[in-house]
């Protein structure tokens, strides 16, 4: 006997704030009646944390550490043990988001080392020898706006042989001279980083401009911590060798989930980077680095 579990929020976005309520219904098909042992729903909200390969084993400390973070659990009965009618049947729910005690519910984030997540999860026991069935539906909690307003200060950023960091052989490097701003390093998650540059010389032509996104991740405990930078994403702004003392503009929106507003908290830190790269002819790769601060408004 075929029957079909579903869960649906009456949100189409599914994005909640702190305080807010999560609603919506369980909807289950079938073509005969159906009986059951009982209708469950839970809400959880949980933190994992885990390590990069090169972390594992040097702290022992480290495995109490990075154990999940509940940020919130709740359970109600939607149904009691019985029997559901054939076809359609709509059962309605509502969950208060509010944390208990004093945990904080950060904004959900989809990272690689850190996963904030929140998730609905119906449970349907069946009698005997059917299969019980379990559906699992995410929803989106964005953290509170904070309430002091951002004034966009600009960073003008020039970069020169000389500037450079980590260079081997600086005698060997070409010439160039490659300038730009960009409009604010602490930035609204919702609007995108915008800003310039411009290459003003250059003894090799110009292979590629690429602006590059980076999450840094950073577990761990008062014995000491694991931080990982990884790629987010890579956008070309310019291709080929750019005409000299020509602004590119620089534009980058913020992907959703996979950015968050920067946190900071005991066990886990959640930062993120700005590179701008420029790549010659010759394969020389040239990086500007800015750390960036973002939250919502």
């Amino acid at each position: 006997m075929s029957v079909t579990l579903d869960i649906k929020l009456k949100r189409a976005n599914k994005v909640y704030h702190e305080g807010e309520t999560v609603a919506g219904v369980v909807t289950l098909c079938c073509k005969e009646p159906l009986q059951h042992n009982g209708i469950a729903l839970s809400m959880d909200g949980i933190v994992n944390l885990q390590l990069s390969s090169k972390s594992v084993g040097v702290f022992e400390a480290f495995y109490n550490s990075v154990k999940p973070i509940p940020l919130i659990s709740s359970s109600i009965e939607a149904a009691k043990a019985g029997k559901i009618p054939g076809g359609k049947t709509e059962i309605p729910f509502e969950f208060p988001l509010i944390s208990k005690g004093n945990k904080v519910l950060y904004e959900t984030y989809h990272g690689v080392f850190v996963n904030i997540q929140y998730t609905l999860r119906c449970d349907l026991k069946r009698p005997l020898l059917a299969k019980d069935l379990s559906r699992s539906c995410e929803f989106i909690v964005h953290s509170q706006p904070q309430k002091s307003k951002i004034v966009p200060t600009p960073v003008k950023f020039s970069i020169t042989p000389e500037t450079l960091q980590n260079v081997r052989e600086r005698s060997q490097l070409p010439h160039f001279l490659i300038r730009g701003h960009l409009d604010a390093t602490s930035c609204v998650i919702s609007q995108p980083l915008t800003g310039e540059v411009q290459v003003d010389k250059s003894d090799v032509p110009v292979k590629s401009i690429e602006l590059q996104l980076v999450r840094v991740e950073t577990c761990g405990c008062a014995e000491g911590y694991a931080r990982d930078a990884t790629e987010i994403q890579n956008i070309q702004i310019a291709e080929g060798d750019v005409g000299h003392g020509l602004p590119i503009p620089v534009h980058m929106v913020f992907p959703r989930l996979f950015t968050c507003p920067t946190l900071e908290t005991t066990n886990f830190k959640v930062e993120f980077e700005i590179n701008v790269v420029v790549i010659l002819q010759d394969d020389h790769l040239i990086t500007e680095n800015f750390p960036l601060k973002l939250c919502r408004v």
